[in-house]
């Protein structure tokens, strides 16, 4: 985890403290179901409570232990009895390390996704607010980075926003796909503990109980996770790539904020660099890196090992943590950035009218031109625009073809935005319902 990328209450989920709280009460919920079972007494699960429930866990203690016994579940239960006394024997009854781990592991990764979940909302908002907007601004359409044909900013937002929505659907089934418990004992066999003391675990953790656990929960359930995630991260970094393209100077139709007091560059003091999306960039390439780590976790040997233990020490915070940061600095990005619709109208133009050519090409195809006439008479044209020698419908009305199967009012009404304009409104409703 980089601080400077987290946000307290991402990296909250994280600290030792809420993972020593978690393993504490996976360990006494466990001891309240075997309570209930006749397995341990009920004052001990009752006291195991009364001393545990609030107790500041001594992550410096636990270390202390654990480089000599090297194994951090022993270390954290030798606290634990440090604290809550002899009462303490009757904790982790035939239950195993992993019962604790997986599930703890379960518990952050739901609270980190219920955080993305709310990220993704205020990106959806600003998004939805932007696009509204500007609806109606009609700015170039680009594909393979060239002039194609009008579109509306609008429209690009409402396209992203679609995205977005999507990319809820993935982070809410993520959720569901990752928040299972595991209480099932040393290769999952329920031989020294009761499947109920699992379903009473799951439920008051919030979670379901895993089918079939090994001694480790399935890690193609976190393969599918990060996978999710490093599907959303490059949702951002889509986006972020698009304003950056926007803000080149000889482009400039969207700007990120630049705020009073920024400074762009340690030499250059006109620079406003695009230094939010940019980082965004970054952000996502960090998110996606632990997609084929996590991959590379589903193969574990039989029944365990634990070689996708120091993988998901690392990947766990640092995926969530950087991905809620970027959504959370996108949706800032969204809600502030410069939109220059003048610009807009300057590009669209640059061509000199180069983006009506499909139009054209097809009203000759209707004035019983061929498709290879017309489009050799409409390239013929446009390529001595692309040499600068003048503008598109000047050289289409000289064209003895298409001056033939055209006249030039028929010409003129060719070159209309509000064509290509005509069908926005079915397309946000499609995206934003009776609101769009």
């Amino acid at each position: 985890m980089i601080s400077r990328y987290a946000r307290p209450e991402a990296a909250a989920i994280w600290s030792s403290q809420t993972k020593y709280k978690i393993w504490f009460e996976i360990e006494a919920h466990a001891a309240d179901a075997m309570a209930e079972l006749g397995v341990i007494p009920k004052l001990a699960a009752e006291t195991i409570w009364e001393k545990g429930r609030d107790a500041v866990w001594d992550s410096d203690r636990i270390d202390e232990i654990e480089r000599v016994t090297k194994h951090d579940v022993i270390a954290f239960l030798t606290h634990v009895s440090e604290i809550v006394g002899p009462e303490a024997r009757f904790l982790h009854q035939g239950m195993t390390s992993s019962d604790v781990l997986d599930t703890c592991f379960a518990v952050q990764l739901s609270r980190a996704t219920d955080l993305l979940l709310e990220d993704v909302d205020l990106v959806l908002a600003a998004l939805k607010r932007r696009a509204l907007e500007h609806k109606m601004t009609v700015c170039v359409g680009r594909s393979h980075g060239i002039h194609a044909e009008p579109i509306t900013f609008g429209l690009k937002l409402a396209g992203y926003y679609a995205e977005f929505q999507r990319a809820k659907e993935r982070l809410a089934m993520a959720k569901f796909e990752i928040a299972t418990c595991a209480i099932s004992g040393a290769v999952g066999t329920f031989a020294n503990v009761d499947p109920r003391v699992e379903q009473h675990v799951a439920d008051k953790m919030g979670l379901a109980v895993e089918p079939v656990s090994t001694q480790v929960i399935p890690r193609d359930r976190h393969a599918a996770y990060f996978a999710a995630l490093g599907v959303v991260a490059s949702s951002v970094e889509r986006l972020a790539t698009e304003i950056r393209h926007l803000q080149r100077t000889e482009v400039l139709e969207a700007e990120e904020p630049f705020d009073p007091g920024q400074k762009g560059s340690s030499a250059m003091p006109h620079k406003r660099n695009p230094i939010l999306t940019e980082n965004l960039t970054g952000l996502a390439r960090l998110v996606r890196s632990a997609v084929v780590p996590a991959m590379e976790n589903v193969a574990l040997w039989h029944e365990r090992d634990i070689s996708h233990s120091s993988v998901e020490r690392g990947i766990g915070p640092d995926a969530t943590i950087h991905l809620d940061f970027a959504l959370r600095r996108l949706a800032g990005v969204i809600e502030r950035f410069n939109i220059y619709p003048d610009n807009m109208a300057k590009n669209l133009d640059k061509l000199g009218g180069l983006v009506f050519s499909q139009r054209v090409m097809l009203a000759l195809t209707h004035k019983d031109v061929s498709r290879e006439d017309a489009y050799a008479a409409v390239q013929g044209n446009a390529m001595k625009v692309w040499r600068g020698e003048g503008r598109f419908l000047d050289f289409l009305k000289a064209d003895p073809v298409v001056s033939k199967a055209l006249t030039e009012t028929e010409l003129e009404e060719l070159f209309d935005l509000g064509y290509h304009t005509k069908n926005v409104d079915v397309i946000f409703q499609r995206v934003f319902g009776e609101q769009g």
